[in-house]
């Protein structure tokens, strides 16, 4: 008989049992989390480290946060699951305060971040249809680089490899490429948005779009090209869908990363942080207009907009507003930065960039070495952080870090890069 024990006594067990019974479908690094509270996680050993990641920036208000802990705690001793099949006292509520919070007038609450992109995407599709007059020809765009998750729609609008070997064929009209030329549509360059625009504006219904570019490595993108391409996108009568669910809810110094450029999309995909990490919450947001193109029946969830999930990412919000977790991201991202400085001077290091506390470090290419590597060194100095296409290490800890804490991240940064560099 298996063991009943639900939890790995050792991190080597942990890490025995995944590889045993678990599909093979991510590569963690070596280090096993069983506790986590605000900045600070801890493995089963009892060694404690710093989390630079953030659970890919869904934990922006910290490990466990008590005040959403405790609505979901109350929550769950109420109702969990009504369905939507009846309504239920908390998704009203929910919806009221979600819309007033970033300022749109509806809401379409999902539960993961893809399941956002998904609907967003057939949200499009049907807009499209009952206001621009597209029937089954309609196209949607993206750009290279792009990272919107790993279900069919969000993968064929990728151009990222990893994602794509061997899953086609892929859905048609989402694309990431030029359809005439074939040529990828570059993250930065609004002209290539603008040629595929001139060419088939007719056809396109949306385009879709990180406002930096998240598992790319932090792009942050040339100043005005957001602001272009939703010019271009008015010009056509295209909607503009800005997927926030890496970079919203205060991550980069603003509520949403879009406002860097003062721009208001037509549609907002938001995920990760909007609960905190506590439980799986995402949502799309858009105007009355665009989101009755949906008619009931035509999409939802057995566990989109139930009653924990409402009650959870209310109170994650209310976080961010109650502890000023916004100004703080702009405030301390800058602190980051300028601690990192001495790392950014070094050969080894190509450069050193982010918004808020969304931020990455881009190693120069060295042979044998990679940025895996220093994220292991970095392990094993108390600090956790993840790399990204080989020489890009992402730095994204809550937002809730002290400026004293910051200040010992970041020399533990420099000490470890100063020390890879020594020995690459």
């Amino acid at each position: 008989m298996p063991s009943t024990s639900a939890v790995a006594a050792t991190s080597a067990e942990a890490i025995e049992l995944e590889s045993a019974y678990g599909a093979h479908n991510y590569h963690p690094l070596p280090v096993v989390i069983s506790r986590g509270s605000g900045v600070h996680v801890w493995d089963p050993e009892g060694r404690e480290y710093y989390d630079f990641l953030s659970a890919y920036s869904a934990v922006n208000q910290g490990h466990c946060h008590p005040h959403i802990v405790g609505a979901l705690v109350k929550q769950a001793s109420q109702l969990c699951l009504s369905s939507r099949a009846f309504y239920n006292d908390r998704l009203g509520a929910y919806e009221r305060f979600v819309t007033g919070f970033f300022g749109y007038e509806m809401v379409l609450p999902v539960n993961t971040g893809v399941e956002a992109v998904e609907t967003a995407l057939k949200l499009a599709r049907k807009w499209g249809h009952v206001h621009k007059g597209l029937r089954g020809n309609g196209i949607i765009v993206g750009v290279a680089g792009n990272f919107h998750g790993r279900t069919m729609g969000a993968i064929s609008l990728s151009t990222d490899p990893d994602c794509r070997n061997g899953f086609g064929p892929f859905m048609p009209n989402i694309t990431a490429v030029n359809p005439d030329t074939g040529a990828e549509i570059r993250f930065g360059h609004a002209e290539d948005l603008e040629a595929v625009l001139e060419a088939h504006g007719e056809r396109v219904a949306a385009f879709v779009v990180e406002p930096i570019q998240g598992e790319a490595g932090v792009k942050v993108p040339p100043a005005g090209y957001l602001a272009r391409c939703a010019e271009l996108c008015r010009k056509h009568n295209v909607l503009f869908i800005c997927d926030e669910v890496q970079t919203g809810v205060g991550r980069t110094g603003t509520l949403l990363a879009i406002e860097h450029e003062g721009v208001r999309p037509d549609v907002v995909i938001l995920g990760k942080a909007l609960s905190g990490g506590v439980y799986p919450v995402s949502a799309v947001l858009s105007s009355r207009e665009i989101m009755l193109s949906i008619k009931p029946g035509e999409h939802g969830s057995t566990y989109g907009g139930n009653p924990l999930a409402c009650a959870v990412a209310v109170a994650a919000l209310e976080v961010v507003r109650d502890e000023g977790l916004v100004a703080r991201a702009r405030d301390l991202g800058e602190r980051l930065r300028a601690g990192l400085a001495p790392a950014a001077a070094l050969p080894l290091v190509k450069e050193v960039r982010g918004r808020g506390l969304l931020n990455a470090i881009e190693l120069n290419p060295v042979e044998g070495k990679s940025a895996w590597d220093l994220c292991l060194l970095l392990r094993d100095r108390g600090l956790l952080a993840k790399p990204t296409h080989d020489t890009i290490i992402r730095l994204a800890p809550p937002l809730t870090i002290t400026a004293e804490q910051v200040d010992e991240c970041a020399a533990i940064i420099v000490r470890a890069i100063e020390d890879f560099s020594r020995s690459a």
